[in-house]
């Protein structure tokens, strides 16, 4: 546990504004731990986001933070050219350290990073109403437009085989064949479903292989609270969480924004009759993305919607289930078996995409 005098000098190691005069936990996210950062500064207090990198997920910290040296800069430069006024609520300012570094090394061999806070912004874990999710896929297919001229091939695979279905697959299966817990027999029926289904799981590589889509730098992990949101207008205002920016395919950020918005139900809802897709939300994140991307995703590429969705549930029930086995050692639970309720929802929710299949269609149709 890091205490108050020790994270308040880490968070003055950086080339903040004024001095630092208190720092809190901060946030819901699964990786890394997270503060917010306030200084006192001769004009009031301002505020910043510091972060814990966690260096057991993100192999390289040097190297993702040079990826988001790259997406920030590209898509600042872009907003200049259009004359924007509102820059710095746009687009993460990264803060170097006291040496110009993107990041600070302590004496405990541990990496931090830095970011000014976006004033009057909100970022929400579940959409209340179809317009937040409109919003929010709006602003991932802005993002994806706005870095489709960015060679990927200069952004750093922060995490290898991210989106991969086949590795996943691979990975699911040597856990259980270890099954170092003795787990494996408490989610016999989520096995039986991945597996069953695996098919989904190696399509958009195909795809990619065949032609039939393009790989650009994409986001890789569109979930609603990785957009901060105007808090006045209520309008996708700015992308955060940049760790996983790399090379990927328009598939990834649609269905990760379909996923985790089509349902009203949590991630880890342990009432699976809540895990329902809903229609209108479904639509409003189809409609936002494909306005958002501003042409890049044309009607020849319409087809795979709902594959994209079906996809990013599966990898993600596939992903939540080797965790469990394996003994919880990515994602960060708060109770017992809370990564296999998170599978059992995502399961639910491609068992759900499969059996509406032809409403879906019907919804994209009225979307695009």
């Amino acid at each position: 546990m890091i205490g108050d005098k020790e994270i308040r000098t880490i968070a003055g190691s950086f080339q903040a504004q004024g001095r630092c005069i208190d720092c809190m936990p901060y946030g819901h996210g699964h990786i890394h731990q997270t503060y917010l950062a306030r200084f006192q500064t001769d004009h009031g207090v301002r505020d910043y986001i510091l972060q814990q990198i966690n260096s057991a997920v993100f192999r390289d910290p040097p190297a993702m933070m040079e990826n988001i040296l790259l997406v920030t800069s590209h898509i600042r430069q872009k907003l200049e050219a259009i004359g924007c006024q509102d820059i710095a609520r746009q687009v993460l300012t990264v803060v170097p350290d006291a040496t110009g570094m993107p990041y600070y090394l302590d004496e405990r061999g541990r990496f931090w990073r830095m970011y000014v806070f976006v004033e009057d912004s909100m970022a929400v874990e579940m959409p209340q109403d179809c317009r937040q999710v409109y919003q929010a896929a709006m602003a991932f297919g802005r993002f994806d437009a706005v870095l489709a001229d960015l060679p990927a091939a200069r952004l750093h695979q922060t995490i290898p085989a991210f989106h991969d279905g086949r590795a996943r697959l691979s990975q699911l299966m040597e856990v259980l064949r270890s099954d170092p817990l003795n787990r494996a027999i408490q989610a016999k029926p989520e096995i039986d479903f991945i597996l069953g289904h695996s098919r989904i799981l190696l399509e958009p590589s195909e795809l990619l292989n065949a032609g039939a889509i393009r790989p650009q730098a994409t986001h890789n992990d569109t979930k609603v609270n990785n957009v901060l949101l105007d808090r006045k207008t209520g309008q996708g205002l700015c992308v955060i969480d940049l760790d996983t920016v790399m090379e990927g395919v328009w598939l990834y950020d649609l269905g990760d924004i379909l996923r985790t918005t089509c349902s009203v139900a949590a991630e880890d809802e342990q009432d699976l009759t809540k895990v329902q897709i809903c229609m209108d939300r479904y639509k409003a994140a189809v409609k936002g993305f494909i306005e958002g991307s501003q042409g890049r995703i044309g009607p020849d590429q319409y087809r795979y919607i709902s594959l994209s969705g079906q996809f990013m549930a599966l990898i993600m029930a596939t992903r939540f289930l080797t965790d469990f086995i394996a003994g919880d050692r990515y994602f960060k639970i708060s109770r017992p078996s809370q990564n296999l309720d998170r599978c059992r929802c995502q399961c639910r929710l491609v068992a759900s995409m499969l059996q509406q299949a032809e409403q879906i269609d019907a919804v994209i149709a009225s979307a695009v």
